[in-house]
């Protein structure tokens, strides 16, 4: 690709960023599908999803941005197993159609430590044994992305991903529909309160596994919760596409999990 075509591709995404999260995919989609006519040089991204900040398991293969190979395991926890399987079948898959994978994007956290870990540690080793980019991908956007693309949010609505930290705390922030932050993300203990400062202003739509235990909690009028929101590898694609392009890399080597929280770990008790 040229240089004068790249920087032409980076400055329309920067331009669409100003349009809502919906819009932004399809006009990604029709105008790379022109920019493919006008520059013989661009090939379709093939890059390898992996998602595993909760108790589920998912990888997917996406191709500009559609997705063709994907792997989810509802089991509990059970990465260290699943993973290592469904990342054998889809490279194996993208092989067998002479696809090659240019990028790895992984959740990067919030959520699970031990699933982040195994996560990011496995797409880091990808990227390292073939030499390709790697993808940092924030999970509460993935939590975001179903929603924003199937659900009917209002205009003028705010939206807020939660992730279960166990008790009254979740992992939680808050995007407009074009997920841009309006609150920043934070673990945050959540009260009869919480909330009341933009709730008061615009509906709120609230979802994720963390969200359901806050139903008694959060009781404004403008508050609204969407059920069975989970971050799945296929939701990912449309992210990772856009920080592919603008060459949003992470470095192999030190790259981290965004954790959050510090690990805490507790003593065994002693056997009497």
């Amino acid at each position: 690709m040229s240089g004068k075509s790249y920087i032409w591709l980076i400055a329309h995404f920067i331009h669409i960023e100003k349009i809502d999260f919906l819009q932004n995919i399809h006009e990604i989609r029709k105008e790379k599908c022109i920019f493919a006519e006008l520059n013989k040089e661009y090939t379709m991204s093939c890059i390898l999803q992996i998602e595993t900040s909760t108790n589920i398991c998912s990888v997917a293969v996406s191709q500009d941005s559609q997705v063709i190979f994907t792997k989810e395991d509802f089991k509990e926890f059970s990465h260290n197993v699943s993973l290592g399987e469904f990342v054998d079948e889809a490279l194996s898959f993208a092989d067998s159609h002479a696809i090659p994978i240019d990028a790895v994007s992984v959740s990067c956290g919030p959520g699970s430590y031990t699933g982040l870990r195994i996560g990011v540690s496995t797409a880091k080793g990808i990227c390292y044994g073939l030499n390709i980019p790697l993808l940092g991908i924030p999970t509460l956007k993935i939590l975001s992305t179903p929603v924003l693309l199937y659900k009917d949010i209002p205009e003028g609505s705010l939206i807020c991903p939660m992730l279960d930290a166990r008790r009254m705390e979740v992992y939680a922030a808050v995007y407009d529909r074009a997920l841009r932050e309006v609150r920043e993300i934070k673990a945050e203990v959540i009260d009869e309160d919480s909330y009341l400062d933009l709730l008061e202003k615009q509906p709120i739509y609230f979802f994720g596994n963390g969200a359901e235990k806050c139903k008694e909690k959060i009781t404004h009028h403008n508050a609204h919760f969407i059920d069975g929101v989970i971050p799945l590898a296929k939701h990912m694609a449309p992210l990772a596409e856009r920080a592919l392009i603008q060459n949003d890399f992470k470095d192999v080597a030190y790259f981290e999990p965004f954790y959050l929280k510090e690990f805490i770990t507790t003593k065994p008790r002693k056997l009497l």
